[in-house]
C-alpha cells in the first residue's frame, strides 16, 4: 500500500472513530481502487478489471448504474489495470455522472479524486458496454472509448462526498449531446 493510501485510510478510521478530526473523501490522491472501495463501501481487493468476476455471487451484478455502484473498465492496452468508479448521479438514460480517482491530471499529477465527472454510454445498444468519460485535460469528454463490464451495486452506504450539493446536470447534458462543446 503506497503512502497516499495509507494516509487516506487512516484519515477514514479516524473520522470513523468520532475524532474531531476532518478528512475528506475528495482529498485522496492515489489508485482509483482504494478510492472506489472507501466510497462505495464495496469490498474488492486487486486490479480494478478484476473487479467484476470478483463481485460474482457477492454483490449483484446489472448493467443499469445506480447512485452508489461502481462502474468496472475493461483491461485495455490505455488501462492495463482497467479502471473503477462510483456513480455519484444517474442524469438520464445515457448519461450519469461519476466520482473517482487517477483520471485527470490536475496540478500535473495523477491521481486525484474528482467529483461528478460525466460518463456517457456510447454504445450502440445503449447497454453501458461502452463509454465515453469526462477529462480535465480537454475540459470535456476525452476522444476514447472505453469497454465496461457493468456495475456492481453494494449493500453499504456510499459515502455522502460523492456528490456535491448542486450537481451540473446541464452540464453534463451538454458533454454528451452537443459535438464539440
Amino acid at each position: 500500500m503506497n503512502r497516499f493510501s495509507r494516509a487516506f485510510l487512516s484519515a477514514v478510521l479516524t473520522i470513523g472513530a468520532g475524532s474531531a478530526a476532518q478528512a475528506s473523501l475528495l482529498d485522496y490522491v492515489g489508485q482509483c481502487v482504494p478510492f472506489a472501495r472507501a466510497a462505495s463501501g464495496i469490498e474488492i481487493y486487486g486490479d480494478a478489471w478484476t473487479w467484476w468476476r470478483q463481485a460474482d455471487g457477492r454483490y449483484e451484478r446489472t448493467h443499469r448504474p445506480k447512485t452508489g455502484s461502481v462502474i468496472v473498465f475493461a483491461k485495455t492496452a490505455r488501462l492495463p489495470m482497467g479502471h473503477v468508479a462510483v456513480i455519484s448521479r444517474v442524469v438520464e438514460k445515457r448519461v450519469v455522472m461519476l466520482t473517482h480517482a487517477n483520471w485527470s491530471r490536475q496540478n500535473g499529477e495523477r491521481g486525484h479524486a474528482e467529483q461528478d465527472v460525466t460518463l456517457f454510454d456510447v454504445s450502440p445498444a445503449n447497454d453501458w458496454s461502452r463509454v465515453k468519460v469526462w477529462y480535465k485535460d480537454v475540459d470535456g469528454l476525452g476522444g476514447g472509448i472505453y469497454p465496461v463490464y457493468g456495475f456492481i451495486h453494494g449493500d453499504a452506504r456510499p459515502a455522502a462526498e460523492l456528490t456535491s450539493r448542486n450537481p451540473d446536470y446541464v452540464g453534463a447534458l451538454i458533454d454528451a449531446y452537443v459535438p464539440g462543446s
